[in-house]
């Protein structure tokens, strides 16, 4: 198969999975391009929104469209992380005797529904870390490979709300997008009231395998990026950095620390995700500045004056987009 017709057939397939989608969810489309950019680059999603949003249905619908293992893990104070890793048990053996035995937890799937992270104890939180970076579970000494792909799809309530814990900023870091879910417009809210209290809608079909969408992740990744292209992405990665020369005076004045360099890997993937939808085998500074929002706002720690003021990370992020230049000679 020639390039071209992989390109083609990466963006039949792109779209296949959207519209199957978009069966089930109202409006929410720079939502729904967003957490399928992040799967098809292997990334993990943290979705926030108030409850009621869809956040669960969406990634519940994405279990059903894609043909992989689907495990839906509900986070609440109590829930431990053997809960979610698995943990050894001592069984009787045929013969008479006993031994311990790994019984694995949910965590073992292709694409893991982390509901309302954020209402577990940070303990627990912290129990996804070694599998979201490493795709790994060790436990009783012994390191298990988890299945490729492993995605978490995780939904989160604004911290304000009661019985929320913020969740460490190392695991912050680990997930490739933060997606802000709006509340849908009149017209979109009109079209869920009419399709959940009138007869029952079409349900989405899986439409794609596990062999075909770990080629597509493979296939993103040959798409180029000019040294221009990749210099902006990372001067703009520098710029939510008080210390750094790039760095504009709001962040200088409201901004603790900023991304770590996960974040410049996840502005270029993202980019060149976007480029190979549009047609073209290049990333451009547009897909550069689309990606900035989404793979940076979680990564920039506000100062005690950032808090205090309100002031939100995308206010921050389209300072900086508006600030930095695209070419360095600017």
């Amino acid at each position: 198969m020639t390039a071209e017709e992989q390109a083609q057939q990466f963006r039949e397939s792109f779209t296949r999975i959207r519209s199957e989608i978009q069966k089930a969810i109202v409006g929410q489309d720079e939502v729904i391009n967003n957490v399928l950019t992040a799967i098809i680059v292997g990334g993990h999603v943290l979705l926030e929104g108030v409850p009621g949003l869809g956040k669960t249905y969406l990634v519940r619908t994405l279990g059903e469209v894609l043909d992989i293992k689907f495990s839906r893990i509900q986070f609440t104070p109590d829930l431990m992380p053997a809960d979610i890793m698995g943990t050894n048990l001592i069984v009787e053996t045929p013969g008479g005797g006993k031994e311990f035995r790994f019984q694995a937890g949910p965590v073992f799937a292709n694409i893991i529904l982390a509901d309302e992270i954020n209402r577990a104890t940070p303990k627990t939180q912290s129990a996804l870390l070694e599998a979201m970076q490493e795709n790994s579970v060790t436990t009783g000494g012994e390191i298990r490979k988890l299945e490729q792909p492993f995605f978490v799809m995780a939904t989160q309530n604004p911290i304000e709300m009661e019985g929320t814990y913020p969740l460490p900023e190392a695991q912050l870091d680990r997930f490739f997008f933060k997606v802000n879910v709006p509340f849908p417009s009149i017209a979109d809210l009109a079209n869920i009231v009419d399709r959940t209290t009138g007869a029952e809608s079409a349900r989405p079909q899986k439409v794609i395998e596990r062999a075909a969408l770990l080629e597509m992740r493979s296939f993103v990744r040959n798409v180029t990026v000019a040294p221009e292209v990749k210099n902006y992405a990372l001067r703009l990665v520098l710029a939510t950095h008080p210390g750094s020369e790039f760095a504009t005076e709001k962040v200088r004045k409201f901004v603790r620390y900023g991304s770590s360099p996960r974040g410049a890997q996840t502005v270029i993937l993202a980019a060149k995700a976007s480029g190979m939808l549009d047609g073209r085998y290049h990333a451009s500074f547009g897909d550069v500045a689309a990606a900035a929002l989404p793979a940076l706002r979680h990564r920039m720690i506000l100062n005690f004056e950032g808090e205090a003021e309100g002031i939100r990370s995308d206010d921050i992020l389209r300072d900086i987009l508006e600030s930095v230049p695209k070419t360095a000679s600017q």
